[in-house]
């Protein structure tokens, strides 16, 4: 495939209903002081949709966000997570759902989860959109995915190729 035409995976109607079904079974296991912290910057779309799909089922959540970075431009994790800005509201004793776009090594959501709930939450509860396999045991899981994710490089809904097509509102694979 060319770097202009992903192959697409799931398309932009079964991503819409992945993130409603995931949203109906979140939604039982949060109140209304819950908070939605998102990883910035993949899991903009999905906290997005997310969000609103949570406030149809009467959940009106809080929203923040924690910005780290182990990808940069590159198609492979650093293995380091760096901090590049913090949350922004203090969550003492409220639940919060970390909430990203893609689950690949780990990292990134393992760090999340750490932040969160070394900032006072009362629980801890993650959730994305894909969770691509891994031939590794990883530090943490997801309790709540909405997609299982074929190990491919994927782009859009928030996952790029250095920095480009996450706008796409489908999921495609670019190899």
């Amino acid at each position: 495939m060319s770097e202009t035409e992903p192959a697409v995976l799931i398309s932009e109607a079964e991503v819409a209903s992945r993130v409603d079904a995931l949203a109906e079974r979140i939604a039982p296991r949060i109140d209304d002081e819950t908070v939605v912290v998102c990883l910035l910057t993949g899991g903009l779309w999905f906290a997005a949709d997310l969000t609103r799909a949570l406030a149809r089922r009467g959940r009106m959540v809080g929203f923040d966000a924690l910005w780290l970075a182990s990808y940069k431009d590159e198609r492979k994790s650093s293995g380091r997570c760096e901090v590049r800005a913090d949350l922004q509201r203090p969550i003492s004793g409220r639940k919060a759902l970390v909430v990203d776009d893609v689950f690949d090594t780990g990292l990134s959501l393992s760090e999340a989860y750490r932040l969160v709930r070394d900032s006072g939450a009362g629980e801890v509860m993650t959730a994305v959109f894909a969770r691509k396999p891994w031939p590794t045991q990883r530090a943490i899981e997801p309790d709540f995915v909405a997609w299982e994710a074929p190990a491919r490089f994927l782009v859009g809904y928030g996952m790029d190729v250095a920095g480009k097509m996450r706008g796409l509102p489908h999921v495609g694979a670019m190899d």
